[in-house]
This record gives structure tokens, sequence and C-alpha cells, in this order.
């Protein structure tokens, strides 16, 4: 028998769910192919899609510079400066949705390698990385509660190498499919458990109902992603989450490259 706490999940999930169905993406049957729709068996976990919050019209990322210096023998510091337009960092974004929400307000998500992003409340950032190293950059700007604004104007994907006298060459701007991980991220206490963000960055390609997916597994259990847009995370069990993001082809087949799987621990506590 369901509790009635999970009863009260499962209805607010999918009225969301009916909410968004408007933008669900189909295949040339009419048929809805993302697999989000909620489980039937009770406790298990579910994910299902949201409406993008507020939107910034014009909102734009650029990098103004970006600048190396050797550091001893073996590393240089790299010194990454943004230009921000129609944006304000440090401001809070209106929303209605009970998720996880920076305190300090509208920033950018710094994202090095594909590892856990770094939240900058100021156009500018400093980081060390090896000599003779070889890097990818993304950028791009972030609503307060962490939801990616999923544009080109509002994000920037660098690749660039760092020579053994710390010299920085930018490469050419990648063009093959790539997806990076957002959220979740870190630690979550509370009534920050109840709702998880899911999001995502892609470059260099689209998701669709006949075309490449995301793969989302969940302590073990799997969802196929075909939109862009925010998801939510419901009934995940305290404790440690796993969450693997994997880019795949029409066919189920995950897609190769440098930046295509990702996988991220994330901690769910009482209080």
């Amino acid at each position: 028998m369901r509790t009635m706490k999970t009863v009260f999940a499962l209805l607010a999930a999918t009225a969301i769910l009916a909410s968004c169905d408007n933008k669900s993406t189909k295949n040339k049957d009419g048929e809805v192919k993302d697999s989000t729709a909620l489980a039937d068996s009770v406790g298990a976990i579910a994910v299902s899609p949201l409406a993008h919050a507020k939107d910034f019209p014009g909102a734009t990322l650029k990098v103004a510079s970006i600048t190396s210096e050797k550091l001893g023998t073996d590393s240089a510091k790299i010194t990454v400066k943004y230009d921000v337009q129609n944006f304000k960092l440090t401001e809070q974004t209106e929303h209605s949705h009970h998720m996880a929400n920076s305190h300090d307000g509208q920033h950018i998500h710094f994202i090095l390698d594909n590892k856990p992003y770094v939240a900058l409340y100021k156009p500018e950032h400093t980081f060390t990385v090896p000599v003779n190293s070889e890097h990818y950059l993304l950028s791009f700007l972030s609503r307060s509660f962490h939801e990616s604004i999923k544009t080109a104007d509002a994000s920037k994907l660098l690749k660039f190498k760092i020579g053994a006298d710390a010299k920085l060459t930018e490469e050419p701007t990648p063009k093959e499919p790539s997806l990076f991980y957002s959220r979740p991220k870190g630690d979550y206490k509370g009534e920050e458990t109840n709702v998880l963000l899911l999001d995502f960055f892609i470059s260099n390609t689209t998701l669709s109902a006949d075309g490449n997916k995301v793969k989302a597994d969940i302590n073990g259990q799997e969802f196929i992603l075909d939109q862009w847009t925010p998801y939510e995370i419901l009934n995940l069990p305290k404790g440690e989450a796993t969450v693997k993001l994997t880019l795949i082809d029409k066919d189920g087949n995950a897609i190769t490259g440098d930046n295509v799987s990702v996988e991220r621990k994330v901690n769910l506590l009482e209080k």
C-alpha cells in the first residue's frame, strides 16, 4: 500500500509532467519518448522534466581574457576573466521550485575537465593546472538555484593546452558532441533532500525522441532523457547516491569522445 507521502509526491510530480507536456519531444509517430514517467512501485526514484524558470533575454557570457604564468617548475596559474551582460551576478532568481538555492545568488558555473563546478559570484577566477597538459573549460550563467541558462550566448566552451614553459595556447573550438555534468552536487540537508535538481549542459548536439539522448543512471535505476531541460529527482533515499549521465545515440549506444559520460556521488543528510 502506498503511503500518503508517496501518493502526494507522485501526484505533484504528475501535475508537473502534465504542465510540461506541451514541450515534450515526440517521435515521427507522435509518441512522447522521454522515459521519465513516474514508476508505479512505492518509493521508486522518479525523474520528471521541469519548465524552465525565469528567462534572461539577451544574457551573454564571454571570456574577456585567459592568461597563464608559471608556478615553480611543474605548474601554471591560469586567470580567466569574463564579460557578463544582461545578467546580474549575486541577484536572487525568482522561482517557485522547492530545491537547493544559493544564498549568494546568481553565478557562473565554472567546469574544468568535467569535474565538479566552481560557483563564481565575480566575473573572474584563478586556478592551477600542471604544465604539459590539455584542458576543456565550460562556463555558463546559472540561476541562483543552479539551473543553467541553456543558450549559446550565455555559455562558452574552450579547449586549451599548457606547454612546458606554462604558455597557454587555445585550441580550435571543440566540434564533437559533448555532455557536461552540473547538478546534483555535494551535500543536501533537511528539506533540500525532497527534490533535487538534475541539470546538465550539452554542446554540439541536440536531444530528441529520434536522435541523441542522455541516459541517467541514479542508484542503478535508469532514465532516458530526450529533452534538454531541467529535471527534478524525487524519492531519492537518504545517504550516498550515485548519478551517472551518458550521452547516447538514437540506438542507445554510448557516444565516444572526451566529454560524454560523467559520474558523481552526492549525499542526502537528515539535517
